[in-house]
């Protein structure tokens, strides 16, 4: 197990649920993602690290998904615990950083960062979902074709059958074609909470409430399993802004995604493939 020490911090990799959990917790809705691959059917792929100060307190947390492209670090806690996390335990060359903008100074002199996207998490509960009426129907596995097709993602690239069978999905069609979608990121009713997300509707048929009336679905049939459901959202993108706000969803923070490469690393051979990429969990309702 990876442990170091620095400026009377210790970080060290963990893998006892029970501790990262009671860390997520502080701020749940904040750490909705991490708390769904806590449990989530990729957790072996998922490494963890914390922070402890001098007295042994918990201080900092950052969790890391392990893959080929540019994967997920979530950052969470005080910042000299984060950077302590990262400069001697969790070390990515390439990553994909989820955090609030002040977690930029625990980075900034590790990682170079490309622009921030500057996202909203926002939350609706039981007590406040209002739904929206439409034709949305359960999506299976038998949609996965015209769901990928729907994402423009490649057959290399495309979600398998499993996706929609381990979420909950719902969609829009026209003439037979599927033209809106919604899903889910994670499912977690241990820790009573839901992730939204992969919310498209094609570009010729916007405008018609389709997003709004999957994202409902989507929405109802997790508060049937969980008290909370969260998803993000481009801070300027008002349409969206304004149809979760519909549906119910409130701002609970800002956070700030952005690719980000180690300083000593051949990033430059990723740049292809992180230019011609496009990530399904960015995706969202225009």
């Amino acid at each position: 197990m990876a442990v170091a020490a620095t400026h009377r911090l210790r970080a060290r990799a963990v893998g006892d649920r029970g501790e990262i959990a009671a860390f997520l917790r502080r701020d749940r809705l904040y750490a909705a993602y991490a708390l769904g691959d806590l449990d989530g059917p990729n957790r072996a792929r998922v490494a963890w690290a914390m922070a402890y100060d001098d007295a042994g307190r918990p201080t900092a947390l950052a969790m890391h998904h392990e893959g080929l492209v540019p994967q997920p670090l979530f950052l969470m806690g005080a910042n000299d615990g984060c950077h302590a996390i990262l400069e001697n335990v969790l070390k990515p060359r390439d990553a994909y950083l989820q955090g609030t903008e002040l977690h930029e100074a625990a980075v900034r002199d590790l990682y170079e960062l490309d622009a921030p996207l500057r996202m909203l998490r926002m939350v609706v509960g039981r007590d406040t979902f209002t739904p929206f009426a439409g034709p949305a129907e359960r999506l299976t596995a038998l949609d996965i074709d015209d769901l990928n097709r729907l994402y423009q993602l490649g057959f290399r690239a495309g979600f398998p059958g499993s996706v929609v069978e381990e979420g909950v999905y719902y969609g829009v069609r026209v003439r037979g074609r599927l033209v809106s979608a919604a899903g889910t990121h994670a499912i977690n009713p241990r820790e009573g909470i839901a992730v939204v997300g992969n919310v498209m509707t094609h570009a010729d048929f916007r405008g018609h409430d389709f997003a709004k009336m999957v994202t409902s679905a989507v929405t109802s049939e997790l508060l049937d399993h969980v008290p909370d459901v969260a998803l993000n959202v481009h801070a300027d993108n008002e349409p969206a802004v304004a149809a979760y706000t519909r549906l119910g969803y409130r701002t609970h923070c800002q956070l700030i995604e952005r690719l980000a490469r180690r300083r000593a690393g051949g990033w430059g051979l990723m740049r292809p493939i992180r230019e011609a990429m496009r990530i399904p969990w960015q995706r969202e309702s225009r």
